[in-house]
């Protein structure tokens, strides 16, 4: 009887099949991975900002619980609830006066609809009337009232994030005490649990550092524009104060929209070209210096990171969570370039992401001599 048995198949042939196994099981993992992301994406949008509020409080925490009155000490239970109860109290707050300026954009927005279509359109008046005339039937085919319905539902969802927020909050605050011995018993060995909570500090130290300095230079800048449009007399000053803080948390693309918001408020309001103009060279200046001038020299050298890859994380991260993942985008980036530095596999990740491509483990950056160059600086 002849043998039927396939014959062995060559070591190139199971390296080639291995490989496209193993690419088709990442792609399958990956998919899966975004369909979760995409699913449950306001219990994972609540969690990541739970994590950095926590991040941005445990050292203050920790700060407080080591003060004595004598021979008194702060319990750490009495710090965290402090910290827990000021926390729920400026967040209730911000979101009670962001829904409430959102409330009043879209009062005005209401009131100017009918206004702001031929306001936009009149600016296509150099290319002739049949322009004109398209750009504003164009215009008057978008449902305003859609978007504007869009935008309230999101504003009233703020809250109901904000208080999931607190509570996710506050269950860390009450577990913080115990995070290194449960981090001991998860891995086993002292000295790897030593080495992931180096890494998680030096994640929340880069974070912290970059939240601050962008709060603080978001903070001026919105107190400029507003003071800006308070002086040209526009009507939502205090909003597109606001909006420009808030919109100063995205990346590259932040500051661009929300200038061209407020110089089409100001065309719509006044239909003046040379007023929107004005407004425009005003706050491109001020969005210039605060981005290009303040922000790197209060940043230093805590954030290495790739411009290009912050557009490719501002666009992957809006895409799968909209505008909060876009607020998300940079801190994400941040905790993956530190873990990628620290893995040798995921490594030329690291490099990618680094604006220099000099992605050195914190291992190797604690045990590196100093160069001479920098010694004779120092001295």
């Amino acid at each position: 009887m002849p043998d039927t048995d396939p014959a062995p198949r060559p070591p190139k042939d199971r390296t080639l099949v291995a490989r496209v196994q193993t690419g088709a099981l990442v792609i399958i993992a990956f998919a899966v991975v975004l369909f979760l992301l995409v699913q449950a994406q306001f219990i994972l949008i609540s969690l990541a900002v739970s994590v950095i509020l926590f991040s941005l409080t445990s050292d203050a925490i920790a700060l407080v619980g080591r003060v004595r009155f004598g021979p008194v000490k702060i319990p750490n239970w009495l710090a965290s609830s402090l910290a827990l109860l000021l926390l729920a109290t400026v967040l209730l707050s911000v979101a009670a006066v962001i829904v409430s300026q959102v409330n009043t954009v879209l009062l005005t927005a209401l009131s100017y609809s009918e206004q702001a279509p031929a306001a936009v359109a009149a600016i296509f008046s150099w290319l002739g009337q049949d322009a004109e005339a398209a750009v504003l039937s164009s215009i008057r085919a978008v449902e305003i009232s859609g978007y504007l319905r869009t935008l309230a539902a999101q504003a009233g969802a703020l809250m109901q994030a904000t208080v999931l927020v607190i509570l996710f909050v506050g269950f860390l605050f009450a577990e913080r005490v115990w995070f290194p011995v449960k981090l001991l018993n998860l891995i086993g060995d002292p000295d790897r649990a030593r080495r992931v909570e180096e890494i998680v500090g030096s994640i929340m130290r880069r974070v912290n550092r970059y939240l601050l300095v962008k709060t603080l230079v978001s903070a001026i800048t919105g107190l400029l524009v507003w003071g800006v449009a308070l002086a040209f007399g526009l009507d939502l000053a205090a909003p597109l104060g606001m909006l420009t803080f808030i919109l100063n948390f995205i990346p590259s693309i932040g500051s661009i929209v929300s200038t061209l918001l407020i110089v089409l408020v100001a065309f719509v309001q006044t239909v003046d070209v040379a007023t929107a103009l004005s407004l425009l060279a005003f706050v491109g200046a001020i969005q210039f210096i605060c981005g290009n001038v303040l922000d790197p020299m209060l940043m230093g050298r805590a954030l290495q990171l790739s411009s290009f890859g912050i557009i490719i994380s501002l666009a992957f991260w809006g895409a799968v969570w909209g505008i909060p993942g876009m607020f998300l985008s940079v801190p994400i980036m941040v905790a993956l370039m530190i873990v990628s530095a620290e893995i040798d596999p995921l490594r030329p990740i690291a490099v990618l992401l680094s604006r220099q491509g000099l992605a050195v483990p914190m291992k190797r950056q604690q045990d590196e001599p100093v160069p001479a160059a920098r010694l004779e600086r120092r001295g």
